[in-house]
C-alpha cells in the first residue's frame, strides 16, 4: 500500500465521531467493512443496496459489533431513488456526516473495452457511476456544509492513476471520480468537510466481483488471469478498512493508493 499526501485539513470535532456514516452500494466486501469499522468508532450505520437480500446478515453483523445500524434498498444509479433512500436514513438516525460511495460496476455497460475501440457510446454508458457519485454527493454536502462538518469517500480503481490500457473506458470513469474527490477536497478545505479518494489496485476478498471473477474461467481469461494470478491480487478489506478510518478522521491526506500490483 501508497499514499500520496495532498491538501491536509485539520481533525474534525470530537462530537463528529457520533454522526451517521451511510454506504451506499454496499457489498460483502471492502463496503461492509468499511461499515463495520465505522461502527466500531461509535457511528451509527445505514447501508443501501439495491436489494435487501443480503441485508439481514449485514446488519446482523452490524449489531453485533454494537452498532446501530439499519438498512434501505434502492439502486444508487438511480437519483429519485438515492435521495429517497438518504432522506429515510436521516428520519430514522439523524443528519449524514459520512459518505461512502461504492457500488460496483457490475451491469454489462461497465465491462472494459480496450482503449482503442472506445467511441463516446462506451462512455456514456459507463458513466452511471460517475453520475451516481455526483447526484450522492449533491444530497449530503448542503447539510455538511451546514454543520461545519462531514466526510465524503469515492473509492475507484487504480486505472485512475495509472495507464491499464486493457480497462479502456472505466479508466476514464475512474480517472473523473479520482479527480473529483480531490477538486472537493480543495474546496471545502477551510469548510469542515473532507473529501478523500480510495484507489484500488487489486481484487477484494469477498467481494462480489472478485467472487465472480473466481468462478468464470472465461472472464479471467479475457483479463488475462488465471486462477493463481487473482488469488496473489488479493486485498483483505478489514485491513483496508482500517486504513480509510484512519483517513477519515487523520485528514492529512486526500488520497490513499492500495495495490498489488506495484
Amino acid at each position: 500500500m501508497t499514499t500520496v499526501e495532498t491538501a491536509a485539513q485539520p481533525a474534525p470535532p470530537e462530537a463528529s465521531a457520533q454522526g451517521v456514516v451511510v454506504v451506499l452500494g454496499v457489498g460483502p466486501g471492502l463496503g461492509l467493512s468499511v461499515a463495520r469499522r465505522f461502527g466500531r468508532g461509535g457511528h451509527p450505520v445505514a447501508v443501501v443496496s439495491r436489494s435487501a437480500t443480503r441485508h439481514g446478515d449485514y446488519l446482523e453483523r452490524l449489531r453485533a459489533d454494537g452498532a446501530t445500524a439499519v438498512a434501505e434498498v434502492a439502486d444508487v444509479l438511480d437519483r429519485d431513488q438515492l435521495t429517497a433512500a438518504l432522506t429515510r436514513i436521516e428520519q430514522r438516525l439523524g443528519p449524514i456526516e459520512v459518505l461512502y460511495y461504492g457500488p460496483a460496476g457490475m451491469a454489462p455497460g461497465n465491462f472494459p473495452v480496450p482503449i482503442e475501440a472506445i467511441t463516446s457510446d462506451t462512455v456514456r454508458e459507463s458513466s452511471g457511476l460517475l453520475h451516481g457519485a455526483v447526484d450522492a454527493v449533491a444530497a449530503v454536502l448542503p447539510g455538511m456544509l451546514e454543520r461545519g462538518r462531514g466526510t465524503i469517500l469515492l473509492p475507484t480503481g487504480l486505472s485512475a492513476i495509472r495507464p491499464m490500457p486493457q480497462l479502456g473506458q472505466l479508466a476514464l470513469i475512474g480517472a473523473a471520480l479520482h479527480r473529483y474527490a480531490l477538486t472537493l477536497n480543495a474546496a471545502l478545505a477551510d469548510r469542515g468537510v473532507f473529501a478523500g479518494s480510495i484507489v484500488i489496485g487489486g481484487g477484494i476478498l469477498g467481494g462480489d466481483i472478485y467472487a465472480a471473477m473466481a468462478k468464470n474461467a472465461e472472464q479471467l481469461a479475457g483479463a488475462g488471469l488465471n486462477a493463481e494470478q487473482l488469488a496473489a491480487m488479493a486485498l483483505d478489506p478489514d485491513a483496508m478498512a482500517d486504513q480509510v478510518w484512519d483517513l477519515a478522521t487523520a485528514r492529512d491526506r486526500a488520497e490513499l493508493v492500495f495495490s498489488v500490483l506495484d
